[in-house]
């Protein structure tokens, strides 16, 4: 079977369920330079990934060395997604794909797409049809087959539309194609606007009127992919434009989590406006030696208290408790505490309350908060990484109480930079620097250097979860200009929104 897929118009999260949910199926995936790169992160990880894009003046592929490579793997039997920006049937070629298939014999499903021709323009604070200005919207390709002798959009009919134009991949036929809107009758006053790189986080927006946008396009330097729109609707923008006014529009914000663990952190601060470049310092693998663990998971009734220290710990626990054939029910009566909100949220989601949070993520203050439900003689189990400060197991001794320490996991240095990240790191393209943990400063810190990161931090606003993070940042000669007062992941993107919003 061979999906051909609507990635949508750059935003990731503008693909539809169904092509969500065929794409992380796939077998093979062949997509091309308009669908998002994020999306391709999706599919399986043994899935054959394909680049097929196209743009002015090169061509990975031709249009018929496509159309017969996705012959070719479905003849393999094997599940193809062919991923496209927007929408198939929207100037996507995708009908002469799935004539291809058609005539070869193969199944074919299509999963339409969000258009770039509506979604681009709403990016943009442009209803393509508004009541009392437009009810009537036209697509138009702005850049017809070159190898036609004569034009196949009659310009005169064109120009008297009354509508919303929408003219899509125009760049290089932008002045051509306003100047036959003119000639053919078209109001030179009439409202338009060029959209570069709609839905995306770079994405640009330039206004006038049909007489001038050719002009004010050249001069803002707008490259494809953009589409062009004409009509009363593009005055609307000055009132309805919303995504480039999120909070952190324009900012490049660097994320030094885990892998695992940047998603969450990149998503709310894309969703403010935020370009994320993830840059994970520390990679979690499993202990050097699972033996203190394993003991302690076969003879957990003896524990009074299970202490969990990272939503990390809490992950590793559970991996390894199932994978000894032993599930919830091994718990019994322990009792278990929670470092702190993110550790709480991820036990959780494994259908466990927690019975003890407290209200800041410290070791000092999670055994504060334990020191009255403990007795001495009490034994506790501490499931946490295999370095880690000795604060929380030497104060609960103190009190008498007996603790098992139990690696089940440890955090290794990563030892790459990702492209993106050092190309932005070298042009000095960094606005925020974030860090969750003393950990993710020392290893960038390894990583870049201590000159590079205190340059950096020269240029950028530096982003600390809490005061032990910061007062590692103090170690290489950094203050953080912000810190949140509660230690979690939200609050330090509201702290982040707060300090911009105030700047």
């Amino acid at each position: 079977m061979v999906y051909l897929v609507g990635a949508g118009p750059g935003d990731p999260g503008l693909i539809t369920v169904k092509g969500l949910e065929v794409l992380r199926k796939a077998q093979v995936v062949v997509y091309d330079q308009l669908a998002s790169p994020e999306l391709l992160q999706e599919a399986p990880g043994d899935a054959e990934i394909i680049y097929v894009g196209k743009k002015a003046g090169a061509h990975a592929l031709p249009q018929e060395g496509i159309n017969q490579l996705l012959v070719d793997k479905a003849r393999a039997g094997l599940m193809v997604v062919r991923l496209k920006g927007g929408d198939p049937f929207v100037f996507g070629r995708g009908g002469e794909e799935a004539l291809a298939l058609k005539s070869a014999g193969f199944p074919f499903e299509i999963v339409p797409g969000v258009s770039a021709a509506v979604a681009v323009p709403a990016y943009a604070g442009i209803p393509v049809t508004h009541r009392g200005l437009s009810a009537l919207v036209t697509f138009i390709t702005g850049h017809e087959d070159p190898t036609k002798e004569a034009s196949g959009i009659a310009w005169d009919v064109l120009a008297q539309t009354q509508g919303t134009l929408v003219f899509l991949m125009g760049v290089k036929n932008l002045a051509d194609n306003c100047r036959r809107l003119v000639e053919g009758g078209r109001d030179p006053a009439t409202p338009a606007a060029v959209i570069e790189k709609g839905t995306s986080l770079e994405q640009r927006t330039v206004v006038g009127v049909l007489a001038d946008i050719a002009a004010r396009a050249k001069e803002a330097a707008i490259k494809p992919p953009a589409i062009l729109v004409v009509g009363e609707v593009a005055g609307l923008r000055d009132s309805l434009q919303w995504w480039e006014n999120r909070p952190l529009w324009g900012k490049t914000a660097v994320v030094t989590r885990t892998r695992e663990q940047a998603s969450a952190l990149s998503a709310l601060l894309t969703a403010a406006g935020a370009r994320c470049l993830e840059v994970p310092t520390i990679e979690i693998a499993p202990p050097d030696d699972f033996s203190p663990l394993d003991q302690a998971l076969g003879h957990l009734a003896r524990y009074q208290w299970l202490v969990f220290t990272s939503a990390n710990g809490v992950a590793a626990f559970r991996e390894r408790l199932f994978s000894r054939g032993q599930d919830v029910r091994a718990l019994g009566g322990v009792k278990i505490a929670a470092i702190g909100p993110a550790t709480a949220e991820a036990l959780k989601a494994w259908g466990l309350t927690p019975d003890v949070v407290p209200a800041q993520f410290k070791a000092e203050v999670l055994l504060e908060a334990l020191s009255p439900h403990v007795s001495p003689g009490d034994k506790v189990l501490l499931a946490r990484a295999q370095i880690a400060r000795d604060v929380l197991p030497q104060g609960l001794v103190r009190l008498g109480v007996e603790v098992d320490v139990a690696p089940i996991y440890q955090a290794r240095r990563v030892t790459e930079i990702p492209p993106e990240a050092a190309a932005a790191f070298q042009a000095g393209r960094v606005d925020l620097l974030t860090f969750t943990s003393s950990a993710t400063v020392h290893n960038f810190v390894s990583l870049v250097g201590k000159e590079r990161f205190q340059a950096l931090a020269e240029d950028a606003v530096v982003a600390a979860i809490g005061p032990i993070t910061g007062a590692t940042l103090k170690e290489y000669g950094i203050s953080p200009q912000i810190q949140p007062q509660d230690f979690t992941i939200p609050a330090l993107v509201n702290a982040i929104v707060g300090y911009f919003q105030k700047g």
